[in-house]
């Protein structure tokens, strides 16, 4: 019952992320909103990606559950990267995210479609499908970090 919550909010959020994007009211908010959905997302992604290296004992129901929320909630960090959010707050942002849109979004593309794959095959179980679909998500992670995560600056 809990994740049926969780997951119905993650949709009410993910229908107004659009709108909340042109809502920010300082780059700063833009940049704590952003931060704060890739650690909700790192988060419950840690907790598979354990389980698929082995780290943790392998628990299907909880991969299906963390899984669906990364799927819920992948889009959601993507909608705060409004112009002016590179400076502000600290923050790990490159200019080639403005520069290159077409290349970030592509990116960004890549990372919610695996998030998705991951979600179906935790529900099916297998870890062997876990397993793979965790790791296609952490090569997507880590590419778009490559090319748009810069070095942490205060």
């Amino acid at each position: 019952m809990k994740i049926q919550r969780l997951g119905l909010l993650a949709l009410v959020c993910a229908a107004f992320a659009g709108p909340a994007a042109a809502q920010f009211q300082t780059p700063d908010s833009a940049i704590r909103y952003r931060q704060g959905a890739f650690q909700v997302l790192a988060t419950h992604f840690a907790r598979v990606a354990f389980m698929a290296q082995g780290i943790t004992p392998f628990d299907a129901k909880a991969a299906a559950e963390n899984a669906d929320l990364i799927s819920s909630l992948a889009a959601l960090p993507f909608t705060a990267f409004v112009p002016g959010s590179d400076k502000g707050l600290p923050n790990r942002t490159k200019a080639e995210i403005w520069k290159d849109p077409v290349k970030f979004k592509a990116a960004s593309d890549r990372m919610i479609t695996e998030a998705a794959k991951l979600s179906a095959a935790a529900k099916s179980g297998n870890f062997d499908l876990v397993k793979t679909a965790s790791g296609s998500v952490a090569h997507a992670c880590k590419a778009c970090h490559d090319d748009f995560r810069g070095e942490r600056r205060e």
